[in-house]
Parts: C-alpha cells; structure tokens; sequence
C-alpha cells in the first residue's frame, strides 16, 4: 500500500484516538491543525506528528498533506471540508459529515469536480462485521428482509450549555447518535426509503431530545428507529427475514452477531474484526478509496441518510440559526 501523508484537523478527544489508529497502520502522522498553536505542539508531541500548525488555513496550504481526517464538531464540518478540498486534499470526515443534505451535495460537487475522495468516519460502514452480515443476506440464509428496529439512547448530564444541547451547534441527538442509527438501518435496507412517519419531543434548548422514526421503502421494507438523549436505552439493532433474524449489540462498533433462525430457534453466533481496530478499518478503507478510487458504495449511503435526517427535521419543523 502507498503510504498517505496524512493530517488531522481538530486535535480533540477522537482525534486522539484516530492518532493511535493512524500511527498503527500507517506508521506515522505528518501534520495536525489547531486553532491554538499550543495545543497542536502538545498533540503533535504526544502521538509523534511530524508538524503542528496553529492555523487551520495555514495547515491546508501545505502541499504535502494528501488527505484531511476531521474531527470538530459536525456544526463546521462543511466549512472545513469545502477549505480541504479547495486546497487539494481528500476528506475522511467524522460523523455526522454535514449538517444537511444541500450542504453535502455542495461537497460532492465540489469533490467531482477536484477528482478528490470524500468519505464518512461512520465505523459501521467500515467493520468487517457488517461486510460479512450482508453476504450472509445476500446468499438468503434468513430470508428476505422485512423489518429492522434500531435503537440508540444516550443518558447525557442534564446541561443546557452543553454541545449536545446547543442550537447553534447542531445539538440533538440525530446528528449525534442518531445517525449511527440511520446508517445501520440504511446499510441493511435494500433501498433508499421513501415514507418517513416521525415524531420529536424537544430539549428546552429547541434542539430534538429524543424521537421515533419509521422508514419504509419501495421494496415494502419497515424500519423502526428510536432515539434519546436523556434516557439510556441498549445499542441494539435486529434485522428480520422470513427465515431468522440478526441481532446485533452495540452495533456501532460491533464484532459479534446473532442469527435466531425462525425455524427451530436455533442460533448462530458470528464474529469477525474486532471492536477495538474500528478506527483502524476507517484508515485502511479510506487509504484504499485514495489509490483505488472506490468510495462511491460508503458515499452513497452518507448521502441517503443525510437526506433521510434533513426530512426528518423537516417534519419537526426544527432548524439551525446558521442554516
């Protein structure tokens, strides 16, 4: 594999954890961005980078770098993007990749036209796991798919200063939790769904604190999604055929899965990758969408679910000041 000089963008907590990853595949960091100088030199110290920059702009300008991993919150992930991609680099972007739908088709377009890989750090789209689970329903062992349930609730300390509850954050638990979710749902759907049927109770702040969506699309394939950030709820998605169902917990890094085959309630326990190399797997899909230019299947699903979280909002009526 050719080796990528690679930079990181925003030296938070995931990005540390992105540094370890990247220093196991790829050997090295070349670069992280910060907008204090300070704080790139300690992160650069920490995890061996080659340079720190204090200037996010300044970084971008470095005609070594060739891809950007970028870490902020989702609030200006487009902004730093669109910059990234302005000055020549491919994008690994963390979830959620935009804000909305209009926002990633600018980035597409963009990404088109510079022959330049974008691409979402959406672990599920990434785990050997999931690559096996959908051979094993392609080749029809539980029949055809009918239903999934997704379910995703996250206890967050009751703070209306906090990022998850800011409005001019993107706060909300659908782009933070709920689009790991989303994207289980959609990476086992057989299409892109059509009907959405949802319902929303609001955090004081006017940002979603928890809500129910259904999905349906035109194969007649239910998805049934429940969401909440103030109530702890299982990490748990199943997918039902006519022969068995899978389920999966703590699916969105998950190793392991279970068929119950409807039959005579036999099961089969699947295990492939393991949760802790997830980030290692974004590193190694990524640097192969780069030299093979083959990121369209992970892009695709990206954009079907950024458009299926813009219509959800939508029919709550709930918006961004910044949008």
């Amino acid at each position: 594999m050719n080796r990528l000089n690679w930079a990181i963008l925003g030296p938070g907590t995931i990005a540390k954890e992105f540094a370890k990853a990247l220093n196991q595949v790829e050997g090295r960091i070349y670069a992280v961005g910060s907008r204090k100088l300070t704080r790139a030199e300690e992160f650069a110290k920490e995890y061996g980078v080659e340079k720190a920059y204090g200037d996010y702009s300044q970084m971008l300008k470095d005609d070594k770098i060739d891809v950007v991993y970028i870490s902020t919150p989702h609030s200006n992930h487009y902004e730093y993007i669109i910059k990234s991609l302005r000055n020549g680099k491919h994008v690994l972007c963390e979830k959620a990749i935009t804000v909305n739908y209009q926002q990633l088709s600018d980035i597409l377009e963009l990404a088109q036209k510079k022959n330049l890989v974008v691409a979402e750090a959406m672990t599920i789209y990434h785990m050997p796991l999931y690559k096996k689970l959908r051979e094993i329903i392609d080749a029809g062992k539980i029949g055809k798919v009918k239903m999934l349930q997704v379910s995703f609730g996250s206890c967050k300390e009751y703070d209306i200063n906090n990022r998850f509850f800011n409005k001019d954050l993107a706060g909300g638990a659908l782009l933070d939790i709920g689009t790991y979710a989303l994207s289980f749902a959609r990476f086992f759907l057989s299409s892109q769904p059509q009907e959405i049927l949802t319902t929303v109770k609001e955090f004081e702040t006017g940002v979603d604190e928890q809500s129910a969506i259904i999905l349906k699309n035109n194969d007649e394939e239910l998805a049934v999604v429940n969401l909440s950030m103030r109530a702890k709820m299982p990490k748990r998605g199943v997918i039902g055929g006519e022969k068995g169902f899978i389920t999966v917990d703590n699916y969105p890094r998950a190793e392991k899965a279970v068929i119950t085959y409807t039959a005579d309630g036999s099961q089969e326990v699947i295990e492939v990758g393991k949760t802790a190399k997830a980030l290692e797997y974004e590193v190694e899909d990524m640097s192969d969408y780069i030299i093979k230019q083959s990121s369209k299947e992970t892009l695709d699903l990206s954009i079907d679910v950024m458009e299926i979280m813009t219509k959800v909002r939508e029919e709550w009526g709930i918006t961004y000041p910044f949008e």
